[in-house]
């Protein structure tokens, strides 16, 4: 490259943080570590402010996992520039491995092995080798690294039980009721009956064809493990649609998708990381 390459590490640990700061500037010299982050939220603000060309993002950080950060990055991440390469930092976890491994996405154990590093490197100079000579305009929808990125998301790693096991043999039944709080109450909502969710801090408001509205305090990424995936479609890391109920879809000049649902005025904005669902524009 012509330039020295950027990169960011968020890491909740700072002796851990310094330590692969460390690593890395012996094993790549031309480096240039931007911004330290010993959270998720404060990794994605750096890196907007930065724009690096490679992000270490530990799995688990306060606040934010590195799965998240990475995720809400990619919706505020500006059109016409590369989004960075991922290495995620974890402690060892097979299911995580695993996946990172299937989608060719980097990891790095902790604690940072020498040897192991320096085939990260070497990978992240190979891409970023490539990314030089193609010299184009990116488009960030079909980015390979926000592909790979939205696959992990639906795999769901475990971030808040890392040894957990997962099989697809032990998945539970899909959802057909709700039990959501209205005031002192509870009220059974049939699946059937949700035209789409919404996460809002640590509970999901549930809007129904009828036009209520109810909370529930499951999670949303829990939830979208036991709902349909051909009937509710996630357009955005806090916002799921019934399918069916999609009246239009917009692409603004920036090339930003949005919809509106049947029978409602109001737009509902599209993440880059699920616009394919929309191949046709």
């Amino acid at each position: 490259m012509n330039t020295p390459a950027t990169a960011l590490i968020a890491e909740d640990e700072p002796l851990l943080a310094q330590t692969l700061a460390n690593e890395l500037r012996a094993l790549w010299p031309d480096i240039h570590i931007v911004a330290t982050a010993g959270d998720g939220l404060s990794a994605v603000q750096l890196a907007l402010q930065h724009r690096p060309d490679v992000l270490f993002f530990d799995i688990r950080m306060p606040g934010q996992s590195g799965l998240e950060a990475a995720a809400e990055l990619a919706e505020e991440w500006p059109s016409g520039t590369p989004f960075p390469l991922l290495v995620f930092v974890t402690a060892y976890d097979q299911y995580a491995i695993q996946a990172f491994e299937a989608q060719a996405v980097d990891y790095v154990l902790k604690p940072v092995r020498t040897e192991r590093l320096l085939q990260t490197v070497t990978r992240l100079q190979n891409a970023l080798q490539q990314r030089t000579q193609h010299n184009t305009t990116p488009d960030l929808q079909q980015d390979p690294v926000l592909a790979q990125l939205r696959t992990l998301l639906s795999l769901r790693l475990e971030t808040t039980h890392p040894q957990r096991p997962h099989h697809p043999d032990l998945a539970l039944p899909p959802l057909q009721l709700l039990q959501a709080s209205v005031g002192k109450q509870l009220r059974m909502v049939p699946v059937a009956e949700v035209l789409r969710l919404e996460a809002a801090d640590k509970y999901v408001r549930v809007f129904t064809l009828d036009g209520a509205e109810v909370l529930l305090r499951t999670p949303l990424k829990e939830l979208m493990q036991r709902l349909d995936a051909q009937v509710f479609w996630q357009i955005h890391r806090g916002s799921v649609v019934r399918a069916s109920a999609i009246d239009s879809v917009t692409r603004d000049d920036t090339g930003r998708l949005s919809l509106r649902l049947k029978g409602h005025a109001d737009t509902l904005a599209v993440s880059r990381l699920y616009a394919h669902l929309f191949k046709a524009m």
